[in-house]
């Protein structure tokens, strides 16, 4: 672009859905670190009402959205009179998705509830830094239509698909005969079947190498989150899913690779840091000038790869089923995980009961072969429901 006397750049504005979690809190470092090009200027956050604040009083946005309605006197009372637009509720957080201040919106949300909100700032024709994987999870035939019919981008900030997206550039994607998704294996990869019987939700909760919430953690913990990953994948490259494969890499220093046809791989190395992929997205897919630590090769001499063993952690076998199925497959498989998760998280179930209660709900739900967003949001509360119900037989011993 030619540039005038008269010409303003303004830097890129961002709605950080999810600006209270770990990806939102980095986001928010970021978007900091680099003051000329990004403004926050929509934070939305689940409950965390004083965090909320403080990180307005911080980066001043036009409009802080708390999804915790019970939340919104504690945050309107301290931030209308700084002038900052305040609101609550889901409905609050969709609308705000496609607001014409908002440039980019970053999703960083866990779960289901990242679904609506993109969906509608593919609508407004938003750009989207995908953190919520469950959005392609859930309904990736529906977003990736969407997509096709909008000017909307999406910019993956999933480390391994960040990696994976930047191995692409330069890339015709028609050579590539395989994506190769690395996976730390979480913290019980060494663990026995009979060991896995007896771990507790602080066993869980002890990533190796990442620093993430429970969810995602305990998802990680399972392999359900690189059976996700895969999904995620297939959708957001248009890779055939037998040509997505995971590997467990302990070392986490690899973040994924790709195969060519004529052999070549290709990797993206670095330390098991968010800031990287997230500054890549926000920066389209530019790479901005960091003082942050950079990774030296000479102290990962030894990267060591492992086939994962889908024996004790079956969750990865749900990859190919969804793939292979379609339709509300995966809406299921999420929403009952959803359940499982917050029922082990609170004590309720043991972990090797995630992975059955999941395929119990998947056996029992109803099949929709071409679902539209309303038969998504059907499913997801009938799996959630007959989860729920399982769970309850589970703990009264008529499991």
């Amino acid at each position: 672009m030619k540039m005038t006397a008269n010409t303003i750049i303004r830097p890129k504005r961002i709605a950080v859905l999810g600006s209270t979690g770990s990806i939102g809190t980095q986001t928010l470092d970021i978007i900091a670190a680099y003051p000329h090009l990004f403004k926050a200027q929509v934070l939305v956050a689940g409950s965390n009402a004083a965090l909320l604040v403080g990180q307005c009083m911080r980066h001043r946005p036009a409009l802080a959205v708390i999804a915790d309605e019970s939340k919104y006197r504690e945050v309107s009372e301290a931030l209308v009179p700084l002038g900052i637009e305040v609101a609550s509720g889901p409905a609050a957080i969709a609308d705000a998705m496609s607001r014409s201040d908002v440039d980019t919106v970053l999703t960083a949300t866990v779960g289901y509830s990242g679904l609506e909100p993109t969906i509608r700032a593919i609508r407004a024709g938003k750009d989207i830094a995908l953190a919520n994987k469950e959005t392609l999870v859930v309904a990736g035939e529906l977003v990736t239509r969407m997509l096709d019919s909008s000017t909307s981008r999406v910019l993956p900030v999933d480390s391994e698909h960040s990696a994976i997206y930047q191995c692409l550039v330069g890339e015709d994607t028609s050579t590539v005969a395989k994506l190769i998704i690395t996976a730390s294996g979480g913290p019980f990869r060494t663990y026995s079947r009979e060991a896995l019987e007896k771990v507790t939700v602080e066993d869980a909760l002890r990533h190796p190498n990442w620093n993430m919430g429970a969810k995602i953690t305990i998802d990680s913990a399972t392999m359900l989150n690189k059976a996700f990953e895969i999904i995620e994948a297939r959708w957001l490259f248009g890779i055939s899913p037998e040509r997505i494969e995971a590997v467990v890499h302990p070392q986490s220093i690899i973040h994924s690779m790709v195969q060519f046809a004529d052999g070549a791989v290709k990797a993206q190395l670095g330390l098991p840091d968010m800031h990287l992929p997230i500054r890549y997205a926000l920066g389209d897919a530019n790479r901005l000038v960091t003082t942050e630590p950079h990774m030296t090769i000479s102290d990962y001499a030894s990267l060591t790869f492992e086939r994962p063993d889908v024996s004790r952690f079956p969750c990865l076998n749900f990859a190919y089923r969804a793939l292979g199925s379609g339709g509300t497959t995966a809406c299921v498989i999420n929403a009952a995980n959803e359940v499982a998760v917050a029922a082990f998280l609170k004590g309720r179930i043991g972990f090797l009961d995630i992975y059955p209660l999941i395929e119990r709900t998947l056996d029992k739900m109803p099949f929709v072969s071409r679902p539209d967003y309303e038969d998504y949001v059907a499913t997801n509360e009938q799996a959630r429901a007959y989860a729920g119900e399982l769970i309850e037989m589970q703990t009264t011993k008529t499991y």
